[in-house]
């Protein structure tokens, strides 16, 4: 029974400092995380809309009704993250989007929308799809198809749609399809909220 008790107070005290530690480990890596994520975000504007200055993007919010909405009327996992206005709306607008059916799982993308509504640039914020094949995502090969072009939306070729044909990666039409729906909820953001 001793040797009970006294395991028990050891297995307590590494639980307790492991705790400790890992507490004081998580508020000295948060501020820096945070300045590293906003960075990100800054760098991610900046690539769609790259003639803009860093003081033109201003934070709106984003309107939930509308981006609900929107998702439920394109039938996909996504979400609309943030919003920014680029010189008040008059160059257009920076939607952050992330659609939940990547196959390596979320797939976060800043896309620019210019004042006309076509796409002026598109960037990752989070991708973790397999190397090799859904990675090539991030390949300006791929994610150029949606520069440049005003379209209602985009769809995937080899599914057939309305729209803008997309092709698909080969050997990841599921990172397709997630990229196009998270491009998609973001076009469809702007063209119902602004």
């Amino acid at each position: 029974m001793n040797k009970i008790i006294k395991n028990t107070l050891i297995l307590t005290v590494i639980t307790l400092v492991s705790g400790l530690l890992l507490g004081m480990a998580y508020e000295i890596t948060k501020d820096p995380i945070a300045r590293s994520e906003e960075n990100a975000k800054k760098e991610a504007w900046q690539a769609v809309f790259p003639d803009a200055s860093l003081d033109a993007f201003e934070p709106v919010d984003v309107d939930q009704d509308v981006a609900s909405q929107v998702v439920k009327d394109l039938g996909i996992s996504a979400t609309v993250d943030e919003v920014c206005a680029v010189d008040g709306g008059e160059t257009g607008y920076v939607i952050t989007a992330t659609d939940g059916e990547g196959y390596g799982g979320d797939i976060q993308v800043t896309v620019g929308v210019a004042a006309d509504g076509s796409v002026s640039g598109i960037s990752f914020l989070s991708i973790s799809e397999t190397a090799g094949l859904g990675m090539k995502a991030t390949e300006p090969a791929f994610y150029e198809q949606y520069v440049g072009k005003q379209a209602e939306q985009f769809y995937v070729s080899k599914d057939g749609g309305q729209g803008e044909p997309i092709d698909a990666l080969s050997g990841a039409t599921i990172t397709t399809r997630a990229v196009t729906g998270a491009v998609n909820a973001a076009l469809g953001y702007f063209q119902n909220a602004f």
